[in-house]
């Protein structure tokens, strides 16, 4: 398995968020986390991409316990957590040709990457002046573009349009097909229809 978790528990404010949470999506599947605000999914993607230590329980993520700092785990963990932001005096070709030159000349064509996604035409306008949709499709763009094994979205579908979550649907299909293991948090039905694992919290 690519992301496993074992007797997670998290205690916050003398309470038990979540506790005996088991997990397992293995290459090319997609497991979602499902519940009401406040139920632990943003803290479970916190835990499984390192930046949160559980109060119990074991995690392994592409092949070792998670962690942030550690610049090999990033290489092979791509994430859009709720605190993900833009460079917003970049341009979105600018953004894309950052990330992908940082991971070597085969990671894709900028160009593409933006056509596909519905941004070529705003592919030279400052961050600060895209829409919320737009800035959502190249904050995805800026996870999904570079190499990786594993895929950690917190409400990939937010401030999308109906146009936008059908590019998400298909993007994440994508995903599987080429073996990553995508974990998201979501309240979007189709996205739930989706998955391979549906785990409910609270």
């Amino acid at each position: 398995m690519t992301v496993t978790a074992a007797g997670l528990g998290m205690h916050v404010s003398d309470l038990w968020l979540f506790r005996d949470l088991d997990l397992a999506v293995g290459a090319g599947e997609s497991l979602v986390l499902a519940g009401h605000n406040g139920s632990g999914k943003s803290t479970i993607l916190h835990l499984l991409y390192g930046a949160r230590t559980p109060t119990e329980g074991t995690i392994e993520v592409a092949g070792q316990p998670p962690d942030e700092r550690d610049a090999a785990f990033r290489g092979k963990v791509a994430v859009l957590l709720d605190d993900s932001e833009l460079f917003v005096e970049l341009t979105p070709r600018q953004h894309l040709e950052l990330l992908l030159t940082s991971f070597g000349d085969d990671a894709g064509d900028p160009d593409e990457w933006l056509a596909a996604a519905g941004l070529a035409e705003r592919a030279d306008v400052h961050a600060y002046y895209l829409s919320a949709g737009q800035r959502r499709r190249l904050l995805l763009l800026g996870a999904v573009a570079r190499p990786h094994e594993v895929l950690l979205l917190d409400e990939p579908e937010r401030a999308l349009d109906v146009q936008g979550k059908a590019w998400l649907a298909d993007l994440l299909d994508q995903e599987r097909d080429q073996g990553r293991a995508v974990v998201m948090a979501t309240h979007h039905p189709p996205l739930l229809d989706l998955a391979d694992h549906v785990v409910r919290l609270g």
